[in-house]
Order: structure tokens, then C-alpha cells, then sequence
């Protein structure tokens, strides 16, 4: 088999949508003919963790280096840590970024980068993948190469330089952002794109990428996750039933739709009254006196966080999913794995997005009503054409063909495709 080490800071048994991109491709890339090494943390402060995602990678080589965690010191401890309010969070965000360039993962990237070079000077590999955020372990990515001169292929599930959590202080923090990400892309064999907005940004902010050296794989879902059976008690019957999985931070926020929905049970409470919204995963405190003050409790359930395994049962047993993407900078680049796990579902969706990857992709699926992510009243008529639909079992069935080629196996395949062409013709 045909080696590759991989660099990922978000690994099993951390949880969220976040790791499963990595996790999945590691899960299948020996199906291809590749056997993965994976270099990630070992025990850091996280808000999720999830033992199911890491049973499914159980027997691949997992090496862990530990680094100093912001997370941990802040809190003092490791393990699962409780969200911190928004604007707190915002705040140590804006700190970290203030004082740690590219990003507060560099202690961490320089152990898994000491621990590369040991492997690198004992053992043969192929290719080196790496995926980012965080940005620092493509800088160290980017040393390996030059050092032992192997292909280096590095994964955009976001943008680096201008993102939309970017904070520059000064503009001395961006040039030096740019400067790191111009120097690390030089270095790199072959780049990967979540989406074509991401490529295309790419390509303009460094001309020396040619359009054929910055490949699309988007994101996906494990269709093994979704062949499973859901419980009877689990399905939506007497309501139609609005499910969101997921955490909300920055300008991914539940108030507008919560708005809406509010004002749907004054204008409208004949619907109202038939609709149940269902939240899983990490809703903050303050998210959830919003609910209280609205006088929605009855209206809405919280499950917290629970297992991606149950989570997806979940996601099959509902009748709408909704997702959300705030009006922020290069939002249109953001094309969130939360949409492409609801594709594998293959339910309606709701999505409250501006212009962008999200947008297309919700257009293409098929089944989806579409809002600006901050009117209350598009997404309070939207309440009401999808009740009339559901009413009147006319809701909209996704195109098969445009989920099924999102499949996580099949994305896979075309990663290892990829790594066999940068074996033949480096950049």
C-alpha cells in the first residue's frame, strides 16, 4: 500500500462537524490502497467529544502529541468544557489572534511537526496531507516538504488569509498572515478546495496558482451512517418538526429564526401551534433564555450534545432541517459541513444563507427554501409555504444524482486520485 501522514488537529475523539471531514477520509482511504498515519492532539479542552467517530478509525495508526491548549489553560482543565458565552468567547478569540500568528494551534504544530520529522527519517511515505484550519500546521507542513522533499498536498475547509473569523489588529497581522500562507502554498504539490468560491479566491490572491492545481472536493456525508434503522419513537408524527444540529458561534446565530417563529405564533398561531423546532447540540444559555423570553419552551426541545450515530437517526426521523450562515465577511466562501451531512439525510431543508457556496449548493440539492439569513419576515413566510406544503404532501424531493456524488467513499476516491497524480507530476 502507498503511504500517507496525515497532520490533523480536529480528530476523534473530539466531536462536532468540524473533524469528520479528516475522520472520513482516513476511514476510507484504505479502501484506495493508502494507509494513513495520522499525527493529531492528545488531551486538550473541547466542547464535544465523540467516542463513535473514533470506534470507526479504531485500528489506524493514531500518534498523539499534546500542546498547550488556550481551552485548557484558560478553563485548567482537559476533556469536555462548557460553551462560553458569546461575546466571552469572542473576546479570548480576538486575544488569541492578537498574540499567536497564525493561530494559538502553533504550539501544537510544532510537536506534530518534531514528531513528522522522526517518522519522516525512519519511514518511507508517499504523500503528506495536511488540513486547515488551523494554519500553523501548514506552515510546519510546508517544512516537512521542503526538508524530505514529498508531496504535500493541504485541504481549505475555510479560507486562511481574510476568512470570516479573521481579526487583524493591525496591518502588520495581516501581511504577516499572508506572507506565512504565500510562502506555505509555494511549497505545496496540490491544493484542495471545499468549494469553487474558495478556489476562486485562492487563484486571485496568488497568481501562481494555475486553475488546474486547485482541485474541488467538496464536503459529504457516510452513507453508512445514514443505512440505519430509526426508532419508532424517534419520528415526527402529531408535529411538523424543525430539527438544527450543530453550534452556533459568531454570526451562525438562532435569533432571527427564533424571531420568526415568534412572530409566526402571534400572526399566524393556526401553524404555529403544528410546528415543534428541535435543537441538537451545544445551545448556549443565552440562546436558551431567548426561547424563555419569547415564551416558545413549549415549542421548542433541547437534546444537547449526543453521538453523531444518534444524531443522524435524528436527522432521518425529522421532517425539515434547517441551517443558517449570518451576512459576514466572505461569507459566500462558507460552505458548512453541518448542509452536506443534511444532503445524506435527504430531507426538506431550510436555509437562512446569503449569496455563495451555501446557496448553490442548497439550489442544487433541490429540496430546499431558501432566505436571507436576517429577515425575520422571509423566514417567517417560509414557516407558512412549508406547512402548506406539508400540508398538502408536496414537499420537495432532493435530486439524487447531486447527493449521491457526495458521498464520503466516493470523495475519498477522488482524494487518493489525487495523491497519485502528485506522485507522477509535482507542481
Amino acid at each position: 500500500m502507498f503511504k500517507v501522514l496525515v497532520l490533523a488537529y480536529y480528530y476523534p475523539p473530539m466531536g462536532l462537524s468540524g473533524v469528520q471531514r479528516v475522520q472520513k477520509f482516513t476511514k476510507y482511504l484504505p479502501h484506495f490502497n493508502w494507509e494513513p498515519t495520522i499525527i493529531t492532539t492528545g488531551k486538550v479542552a473541547y466542547y464535544a467529544h465523540d467516542l463513535s467517530l473514533l470506534d470507526e478509525v479504531k485500528d489506524l495508526r493514531i500518534i498523539r502529541t499534546e500542546s498547550l491548549d488556550l481551552n485548557s489553560i484558560i478553563g485548567k482543565k482537559y476533556g469536555t468544557v462548557n460553551v462560553p458565552k458569546e461575546f466571552i468567547r469572542k473576546i479570548f478569540s480576538n486575544f488569541s489572534k492578537t498574540f499567536f500568528i497564525p493561530d494559538n494551534k502553533k504550539s501544537w504544530a510544532v510537536r506534530a511537526y518534531q514528531k513528522a520529522r522522526e517518522l519522516l527519517q525512519n519511514e518511507h511515505f508517499d504523500v503528506i496531507f495536511v488540513s486547515i484550519p488551523p494554519y500553523s500546521s501548514f506552515v510546519y507542513a510546508a517544512k516537512l516538504k521542503k526538508e524530505f522533499n514529498i508531496p504535500l498536498i493541504v485541504d481549505y475547509r475555510d479560507l486562511w488569509l481574510d476568512n470570516h473569523f479573521a481579526y487583524y489588529p493591525t496591518p502588520y497581522h495581516r501581511s504577516q498572515h499572508k506572507k506565512l500562507e504565500y510562502g506555505s502554498l509555494h511549497a505545496a504539490d496540490r491544493v484542495v478546495a471545499v468549494n469553487r468560491r474558495i478556489k476562486e479566491y485562492l487563484i486571485q490572491t496568488y497568481p501562481f496558482l494555475t486553475f488546474e492545481e486547485v482541485v474541488i472536493i467538496p464536503h459529504g456525508y457516510d452513507q453508512e451512517d445514514f443505512n440505519v434503522e430509526v426508532e419508532e419513537d424517534l419520528l415526527s408524527k402529531e408535529k411538523l418538526r424543525f430539527t438544527y444540529s450543530g453550534l452556533f458561534y459568531e454570526s451562525i446565530t438562532p435569533v432571527y429564526f427564533l424571531k420568526a417563529f415568534k412572530k409566526l405564533t402571534v400572526e399566524r398561531p393556526d401553524i404555529a401551534s403544528n410546528i415543534e423546532l428541535e435543537f441538537i447540540g451545544l445551545l448556549r444559555d443565552e440562546y436558551k433564555k431567548l426561547i424563555v423570553d419569547l415564551g416558545l419552551n413549549e415549542s421548542v426541545k433541547i437534546h444537547g450534545y449526543i453521538e453523531h450515530k444518534d444524531t443522524v437517526k435524528r436527522l432521518k426521523a425529522t421532517n425539515i432541517l434547517w441551517m443558517t450562515i449570518g451576512n459576514t465577511k466572505n461569507a459566500e466562501t462558507i460552505s458548512t459541513s453541518k448542509l452536506f451531512e443534511y444532503f445524506g439525510a435527504r430531507k426538506p431543508i431550510l436555509g437562512c444563507v446569503p449569496d455563495g457556496a451555501a446557496k448553490t449548493a442548497l439550489i442544487e440539492y433541490g429540496a430546499s427554501y431558501i432566505t436571507s439569513p436576517d429577515n425575520i419576515d422571509e423566514i417567517k413566510n417560509a414557516f407558512v409555504q412549508i406547512y402548506s406544503d406539508y400540508s398538502e404532501n408536496k414537499l420537495p424531493v432532493p435530486t439524487e444524482e447531486f447527493v449521491a456524488k457526495h458521498d464520503r467513499k466516493l470523495l475519498t476516491e477522488q482524494l487518493t486520485k489525487l495523491f497519485q497524480f502528485s506522485l507522477r507530476e509535482p507542481i
